[in-house]
């Protein structure tokens, strides 16, 4: 069977890299990543690309691509560090398109596919976890603390996780919302706790299942983040050992850092196509989406670490310097491995659904 990406995946794909690749080149990652926060000047440049409609039905004004295009777009946010809430976006267009009441509809659609509104997954309970089963915020008046809510600080809207698994719709500029900033790991994608005080939460959907899809998507989608920085990680690591000379040799001469990248790329590489089968599923082959998210996010991102920090350690002393920029993606994989779920528990999940 052959699988790959269709010719406008490839097109969406390549033309991202081209702009991420000249608005964040090497030498700006470090100073981006003092910086903090929300790229301002890339996030217009890439709502123009028009990726907030990249999973909208195509009766809704959007470009109906699916979750598969959409982790060709996290990929390469991944790989150049990007600090933007595309994803976030992305998919709470698609949320409010399908399972949305004519009202929110015509309220937040437009906004986020344009990028003129941030919207944030407010999920995890500080005694609860990531999965819909485990909430226990009960609407329609919240009254609850969100923990680790990626873009927290800027959201317009946040779509919070309720009790029985449901979803619900709060207004960010809603006075019962306070925001609480909490220190991260990577600092290009801020976290925030969400203190919610009888909040208004206007229930999207009728039932679990806009949920349960939104918890396999963001499992999918954080693999498809870890192997762009993963991937970029260990090209940095080949470079510079075609470059750097020790006993004058160049050290990727030595038998013995040769093998460490040819196995770290053997066990790197395999997981982008792992990547791109839970993204089909999840948007072709429902009876498979649950397992294969869970599966894929443990393995891609336990691998993503392994093989970033591998990375750090075949530079040398440089890698572990703040000035070069492995840093940031090393980081970005150790937070993608957090996010959502640990790969122990997820690999529990998986055994659970498969029956084990």
């Amino acid at each position: 069977m052959h699988f790959d990406l269709t010719d406008d995946q490839k097109a969406i794909g390549e033309a991202l890299a081209k702009l991420l690749g000249d608005h964040l080149p090497q030498d700006r990652l470090v100073g981006r990543f003092d910086e903090g926060g929300l790229d301002a000047v890339l996030w217009p440049r890439l709502n123009e690309m028009g990726l907030g409609a990249v999973m909208v039905p195509a009766e809704a004004g959007g470009l109906e691509l699916g979750l598969l295009t959409l982790a060709v777009i996290a990929d390469a946010l991944g790989a150049h560090g990007a600090a933007v809430p595309v994803v976030n976006n992305a998919l709470a267009a698609w949320l409010v398109a399908a399972f949305g009441t004519p009202t929110q509809r015509d309220g937040w659609l437009e906004p986020l596919q344009s990028g003129t509104m941030i919207a944030a997954f407010a999920l995890a309970e500080p005694e609860g976890g990531w999965r819909p089963e485990e909430w226990r915020s009960a609407g329609p008046r919240v009254t609850a603390r969100k923990s680790h809510v990626e873009w927290g600080m800027e959201a317009d809207l946040f779509l919070i996780g309720l009790a029985g698994g449901g979803l619900g719709l709060v207004d960010g500029r809603d006075p019962a919302v306070s925001r609480n900033p909490v220190s991260s790991l990577d600092r290009m994608r801020p976290l925030a706790d969400i203190d919610f005080a009888d909040a208004v939460a206007d229930p999207l959907g009728s039932d679990a299942e806009p949920a349960a899809l939104l918890h396999d998507a963001l499992l999918v989608l954080l693999a498809a983040d870890a192997y762009g920085a993963a991937g970029r990680a260990l090209d940095m690591a080949v470079s510079y050992a075609k470059e750097r000379t020790q006993f004058d040799r160049l050290i990727g001469t030595f038998q013995g850092l040769k093998h460490q990248m040819a196995n770290a790329a053997a066990e790197l590489h395999p997981c982008r196509p792992l990547i791109w089968y839970a993204a089909h599923a999840w948007d072709e082959i429902p009876q498979r989406r649950c397992y294969m998210a869970a599966l894929t996010k443990a393995h891609v991102t336990e691998i993503a670490v392994r093989t970033a920090r591998l990375s750090v350690e075949m530079h040398g002393g440089i890698g572990y310097t703040w000035e070069y920029p492995l840093h940031v993606f090393l980081k970005r994989t150790m937070v993608d491995r957090q996010m959502m779920g640990l790969p122990a528990a997820l690999r529990a999940r998986a055994a659970a659904l498969a029956g084990w």
